[in-house]
């Protein structure tokens, strides 16, 4: 019979990291193994027990539960589990129980803490990493923080042009915040002193406000740099500034940006603003697929490619707007153009279809609507032509059901809050990711605040809400790791939407029903359920950590089939992937479905 120890290193060799080991490495760790047996129905720990250490499966199968004892997951031989524990505050977040009799490993906490200080291998397979987070590398992934003027120079606006010309010469700048008792009010560029003072032979004592740009478009200090280039290429303007609060923090200008490089992605954004047919639109978006290839080959993380795609929607729809104008002359009252789906959450890739809405001003009359419908159809079609094809479910503006003024919209909310039925509670998913793209977007602002706080209000509704996100689940199989799609086309795959993101972007519209949030992007939802206490900042961590690798994942698919010469898709075979990634993405599943399991207990379910 072999010794223990030899016998434990030879195990060792088979299972990935320590197979990665130096010999003698891997000599001293299985030493530090102690060898334990089970039997079967047996408990290894419960949640919220301290840890003794990894666990390690030598023979048998081990069982792992959720805190309200539903399973998660059953492991066999080579797996590990209670990493999750030991990586936060050494207490089991889950329960285990093996399942028959089992051998089961121990390393002890301190030589796992050793190992993942030591070993590279060690440390990216138990922290579920991707390696270096490659967010904040150039222009376009920078925070608008880091890259605006920190003292932006201002005037007020009963000043004269005499003095703001003289405060741009003696700051040598080219733009002057208007600012009055600490509240920004808009801009002033020398080109507003040319075109609307000595164009016009405008007395020099002319006050600053009647040449200034009013509440001109701006950006938050949180924004991306991707932001500035494509709002400076759409609108075709020099001067950005950065406003939070209410009070100007910050200018940029295009010579700001002079030292960084813009990246394709404003260029597609470029075309698409000046295209004038929608064929010359629709050569900007085939290009797409190839920016995807791009942005994932350079590492670029999901949340900044998604971005990246969705501002070419965005632009296309304006462009599309404005060339429906064109074509039907000035809206006889205001409206706003809302998308919701992944455009809404700025969370597009490689394939989308459209999901939108007009918002009408409650003055259209009868004969006005005929417009409106005219208008959708030019920008639905539109889309279409461009790759996004009509949404299957017609949840689009040429539907007159999305098409109506705002009384109807409040009339909607406010049925579907009070009688969660199934139809509502599917129509609230989608409206509750709305997001406006053109038009006048205060007649939104007013109708988000008020639906939110209504929802949260009504208990039931969120109970309903809740129970409706939770049908989505990741897709664990108990036996061979991932529950795959079992006919088909997509056989043996996972549909990497479906029951990859979406179950966190359920999770993340919940948390915002809450709290109460305003942010539509998942990860923002997250961010701002983190802060407002919605959700812990371990879970939180977690969550964020696991939506990473989900998101990460199903980019890295589409941009392979599209270097493949296919059409990008949401299918994931498992055996395309590495035992390294099919086990990290397995761990990713079981956060998201212990975080579902963690709001339905504590917020309720109804059946």
């Amino acid at each position: 019979m072999d010794h223990p120890v030899e016998t434990i290193i030879a195990f060792l060799e088979t299972v990935h990291p320590y197979d990665t080991l130096p010999q003698d490495e891997l000599a001293r760790v299985a030493t530090s193994f102690s060898r334990r047996e089970y039997a079967a129905g047996e408990e290894v720990y419960h949640a919220g027990e301290p840890l003794k250490g990894l666990y390690l499966i030598k023979r048998g199968s081990v069982e792992v539960q959720d805190p309200s004892g539903q399973v998660i997951s059953l492991l066999g031989p080579r797996n590990s589990f209670g990493e999750r524990g030991l990586a936060r505050d050494g207490l089991a977040v889950t329960a285990a129980r093996v399942t028959e009799d089992s051998v089961l490993l121990l390393l002890p906490v301190a030589e796992f803490r050793r190992l993942l200080a030591s070993s590279p291998a060690f440390e990216r397979f138990f922290s579920r990493g991707r390696g270096h987070d490659p967010r904040g590398g150039d222009l376009t992934t920078q925070k608008v923080g880091d890259l605006m003027a920190r003292k932006p120079v201002v005037v007020g606006p009963q000043d004269s042009v005499r003095t703001a010309a003289q405060k741009m010469r003696d700051a040598k700048v080219s733009s002057l915040g208007v600012v009055q008792d600490g509240r920004f009010l808009g801009i002033l560029t020398t080109r507003d002193m040319t075109n609307r003072v000595l164009a016009d032979g405008l007395d020099p004592s002319t006050p600053v406000a009647e040449v200034m740009t009013a509440d001109p478009v701006s950006l938050r200090p949180d924004s991306l740099g991707s932001d500035i280039l494509h709002i400076m290429l759409e609108r075709r303007i020099g001067h950005l500034p950065v406003v939070e609060g209410g009070t100007l923090v910050g200018m940029i200008t295009q010579t700001d940006l002079t030292r960084f490089q813009a990246v394709s992605s404003a260029q597609l954004v470029r075309d698409a603003a000046t295209a004038e047919t929608v064929a010359d639109m629709a050569a900007v978006t085939a290009r797409i697929p190839r920016l995807l290839v791009q942005l994932v080959g350079g590492n670029s993380a999901h949340e900044v490619v998604t971005r990246l795609i969705t501002d070419i929607a965005d632009t296309v729809t304006r462009r599309l707007l404005a060339m429906a104008e064109a074509q039907l002359g000035p809206a006889p009252v205001p409206y706003l153009w809302l998308a919701c789906g992944s455009q809404g959450r700025q969370e597009q890739t490689g394939v989308s279809d459209q999901d939108n809405c007009l918002m009408i001003d409650d003055a259209a009359t009868d004969d006005d609507m005929a417009y409106f419908h005219a208008l959708a159809k030019i920008v639905s079609d539109g889309l279409d032509a461009c790759g996004y094809v009509y949404c299957p479910g017609d949840m689009m503006a040429t539907n007159p059901q999305w098409c109506q003024p705002m009384r109807v919209w409040r009339s909607y909310f406010r049925k579907w809050v009070q009688t969660p039925d199934p139809m509502a509670q599917m129509l609230s998913s989608v409206m509750f990711d709305l997001r406006p793209i053109g038009g006048q977007a205060s007649l939104f602002s007013d109708l988000q605040h008020e639906t939110l706080e209504m929802a949260a209000r009504n208990s039931i509704f969120v109970a309903h809400m809740i129970s409706n996100s939770l049908k989505h689940t990741p897709p664990l199989g108990l036996l061979r790791g991932f529950a795959t799609i079992r006919s088909g086309e997509y056989k043996n795959h996972i549909d990497m939407k479906l029951n990859g993101v979406v179950p966190v972007v359920d999770l993340g519209r919940i948390y915002a029903l809450i709290g109460q949030l305003e942010p539509v992007n998942t990860r923002a939802r997250l961010d701002a359920a983190e802060a407002a206490g919605v959700i812990s900042v371990s879970g939180a961590r977690d969550l964020m950590e696991a939506y990473d690798l989900i998101a990460q994942t199903r980019l890295e698919n589409q941009a392979r089939l599209v270097r493949s010469g296919r059409k990008p898709d949401n299918f994931l075979a498992p055996s395309d992937m590495s035992d390294f990634e099919r086990s990290h993405l397995r761990d990713a599943f079981v956060v998201v479905r212990t975080m579902q399991s963690a709001v339905g207990q504590t917020r309720g379910t109804r059946s």
